[in-house]
């Protein structure tokens, strides 16, 4: 059996999401689609709207064959990262092929691109240095080094791009056998916040609409299929919310306002005193939103800040993250009938071990992670959901499909 990996986060599964999926087996002819996905902090260091096990059964549902877990430490990082992560884990899985969303929707720039950058990586690295130094962004210094080295024909501000780049590179990198392809993105672009098509959106529009509660879901039905509706309306009547920041701020708020500079300069991301600017703004700041304006510059964007905010929160430090090389395991979260066959075709040849019970993890140092990600996501609920919902990430073993129909 063929199988082609995507690297996902479904927050939430869309129109959008469906013709990505519907494309990839198109262009790849494969048998199998395995999806690796974040759990439930994203790589723009968001909570997801809905748990890893609500996303994992839109996936299913949607035909996704394999559902397996970015973890925290690859999850909510910046693109090199989070694509080093997803990337290993599908080659540990024996995918033949990725295939990703892109503006372009050609790969040839982004494989000429990484091989021109192998050659001048020394130049590009220097005027990474230099752009930093003006006071700008990382991934603004990498767009002004990208045209000033005229590496290859990509628009690299657009988030779909960047992260294409950096899975070919990760493939480049790991000398992994898989086949680069894309899918160009149709209708509405990555951050666009309103409805401009009618039944493609983007999902950060879709959220924005939700604004955390279910009495706007009827506005975005015509963007997203049946199965996510149904398990959106689910999820709220399960645990009577969506998440998103603002539910977090109080926690985030005792946390920052309880540590002392040097415990906050321990946390992954705080660098270059941002830790003083953290303990100055939060004292004023009322809401999630109010306080990371307060601190946004050119340098620090609001993804950078949200990430902080999320490391700060899960308690993730330099050292953790400087010790994170690749996965250690690949943790299933769901499979239908042919996902299922298919591991049974390659469970002996795989390269790292292979997770359906989580107590089997309890030593491991990225699992040790994971569940203070979880202990941190569930912690707005009420009791005893709360409870009941840490228990899920213990308890509930990888989602069959078949048996769900």
């Amino acid at each position: 059996m063929k199988a082609v990996g995507i690297i996902v986060e479904y927050n939430p599964f869309h129109n959008g999401h469906l013709y990505h999926l519907e494309e990839t087996k198109k262009k790849t002819s494969a048998d199998c689609v395995i999806a690796v996905m974040s759990g439930n902090f994203l790589q723009r260091g968001e909570p997801a709207l809905v748990s890893k096990w609500a996303r994992t059964n839109m996936a299913l549902s949607a035909g996704v064959d394999l559902v397996v877990e970015l973890p925290y430490v690859f999850a909510v990082q910046s693109a090199e990262m989070f694509a080093s992560g997803a990337v290993a884990l599908l080659d540990a899985l024996h995918c033949a092929e990725i295939c990703f969303g892109s503006e372009s929707g050609e790969i040839d720039p982004f494989i000429e691109a990484v091989h021109t950058l192998q050659k001048r990586q020394q130049e590009y690295d220097m005027h990474i240095q230099q752009a930093l130094k003006t006071g700008i962004s990382y991934p603004q210094a990498i767009t002004r080094a990208w045209k000033q080295l005229q590496i290859a024909d990509i628009d690299l501000t657009k988030p779909n791009n960047i992260l294409g780049f950096s899975y070919v590179k990760a493939i480049k990198e790991q000398n992994s056998s898989i086949i680069p392809r894309t899918v160009q993105r149709i209708a509405s672009g990555y951050h666009d916040e309103t409805f401009s098509h009618p039944f493609i959106a983007s999902a950060t529009s879709l959220r924005k609409t939700l604004s955390g509660s279910i009495e706007q879901l009827e506005h975005i039905s015509p963007y997203i299929p049946s199965y996510t509706k149904h398990a959106l309306e689910q999820y709220y009547s399960t645990y009577g919310t969506f998440h998103e920041w603002e539910h977090y701020f109080p926690l985030l708020k005792y946390r920052i306002m309880t540590m002392e500079e040097n415990e906050l300069q321990r946390m992954a991301n705080v660098d270059e005193g941002l830790e003083y600017r953290f303990k100055q703004a939060i004292v004023e700041a009322e809401t999630f939103s109010q306080f990371i304006h307060s601190i946004k510059t050119k340098r620090y964007t609001w993804t950078r800040l949200q990430r902080t905010c999320a490391h700060i929160l899960t308690n993730f430090t330099k050292e953790q993250m400087a010790a994170t090389k690749k996965p250690a395991y690949i943790r299933l979260l769901g499979m239908s009938e042919n996902g299922r066959r298919y591991l049974q075709i390659v469970k002996k040849k795989l390269s790292l071990p292979l997770i359906t019970n989580a107590a089997r993890l309890h030593s491991d140092y990225i699992y040790e992670q994971e569940k203070k990600a979880v202990a941190a996501y569930t912690a707005i609920f009420p009791e005893p959901i709360r409870t009941n919902a840490t228990k899920e990430e213990y308890a509930t073993p990888p989602i069959y499909w078949r048996a769900c129909k």
